[in-house]
């Protein structure tokens, strides 16, 4: 309950701070009420969502999520204004207590704010609020589709051209626009890729939140067949199970459902992928992530009947694993396909010239292509969202991978 109540005042003090800003531009009182009715209507959803909500855990539910994203782009607004504020604050108090010091004045007052540096700040402001309303609700299916060509001297001839579509982190559990995940479907099928690898994330917490989109992912095709892995939220470590064995069948479940969707699931194991006489091993590892995610991937198992000569491209949900253990493997991995980072959901990217989000201040591979000592990695950025149900920057991805045979001449 303290927390709560610490909650409420820091916010008011917040609230009440930025409505000078608006007072000093704006001189119709209806602005004053409409926003403090706004932002009062924003903490009270956010907390009953977070007190009397249901669907208890460590990930948001969608109600959650709103409510969490719906607090986010209005303390964005609040903060960047208040930095502009005190700054001005600043040079208001030091300007009164000159004038009290030296001036005509005995008594102490600070100047009138300025009308200009009040509108700047709220225009500031404006930018990211505006950015994080539109990703919650046009950009979180603002599918891009990213395509790549990799280059390498050993691929078997018959591979050449070979393509390959990679979604991962799906997150059903968040969706809410069943017309836009149709269309984000579709254009995974538009690319008529030889096979389509999917690496990771498929719930949020539960098998049931796949259900009512399992027959759209059904029609995925590829002729090569539709392959994946199990990622960190798989396994519905982040909600609390009556008993240990509901757990396991949860688990179950969602192999059994990913199965009768037509994907094989690989679960520390390896297919071949043949065309004639050439192969190319198709490794996939349980989640092997660093700070405190799951390890149950075991590379070693997984390739213990594969040739060091063969070619290979591993399937492995976290990207930490790659430079953990997938880099140094003497087997080499020429291509390893992870997600799992979302890029943060946040971000700048133009290409050719920035690539930035916070993200990667935690992960060293958090987005795109990456090489070392000739193996390739692809941190793919995720079809669907999770927490704050919006992406600003970093859109949804679906990868296309071409592999080509490196010309000797």
């Amino acid at each position: 309950m303290l927390r709560w109540i610490l909650f409420v005042i820091i916010y008011a003090i917040l609230s009440v701070y930025v409505l000078q800003a608006l007072k000093t531009v704006a001189r119709q009182p209806w602005v004053y009420y409409l926003y403090m009715a706004i932002a009062a209507a924003v903490a009270f959803n956010f907390i009953y969502q977070f007190t009397a909500g249901e669907e208890e855990g460590r990930v948001l539910s969608v109600p959650k999520s709103y409510a969490f994203g719906f607090l986010l782009t209005i303390l964005t607004f609040k903060l960047i204004t208040i930095i502009f504020l005190f700054s001005e604050d600043i040079f208001r108090i030091f300007s009164g207590g000159y004038e009290k010091m030296f001036g005509s004045s005995r008594a102490f007052s600070l100047p009138q704010r300025r009308r200009f540096l009040s509108a700047i700040a709220l225009g500031l402001a404006a930018i990211p609020f505006g950015a994080l309303l539109y990703g919650m609700y046009k950009g979180k299916y603002n599918f891009k589709v990213l395509k790549y060509t990799l280059e390498f001297d050993d691929l078997p001839d018959a591979f050449d051209g070979y393509r390959i579509t990679q979604i991962s982190d799906i997150h059903s559990g968040s969706f809410d626009n069943r017309k836009m995940i149709e269309y984000g479907v579709s254009l995974i099928n538009q690319q008529k890729s030889d096979t389509i690898l999917f690496t990771g994330d498929m719930v949020n917490n539960m098998t049931e939140e796949m259900k009512p989109w399992a027959d759209l992912f059904t029609t995925l095709e590829a002729k090569d067949g539709k392959y994946s892995v199990l990622g960190n939220h798989d396994y519905g470590d982040y909600i609390p199970w009556e008993t240990p064995e509901l757990k396991n069948q949860n688990l179950q479940d969602l192999k059994d459902l990913q199965k009768e969707m037509g994907f094989d699931l690989l679960l520390n194991e390896h297919r071949y992928l043949t065309k004639g006489e050439d192969k190319i091993a198709l490794v996939g590892v349980e989640n092997w992530g660093k700070g405190g995610f799951k390890k149950a991937g075991d590379l070693q198992k997984a390739v213990s009947n594969i040739s060091e000569q063969d070619f290979k491209i591993l399937m492995s949900h976290d990207p930490s694993h790659w430079e953990a253990e997938v880099v140094p493997d003497e087997k080499h991995f020429h291509l390893t396909l992870s997600g799992h980072t979302h890029g943060m959901q946040f971000g700048i990217e133009i290409p050719g010239w920035i690539k930035w989000s916070p993200v990667k201040w935690r992960y060293k591979q958090w987005a795109g292509i990456y090489k070392e000592q000739g193996q390739f990695i692809n941190v793919n950025r995720g079809f669907g969202f999770l927490g704050y149900p919006g992406r600003v920057g970093i859109w949804p991805e679906i990868t296309v991978i071409t592999l080509k045979k490196k010309s000797l001449t």
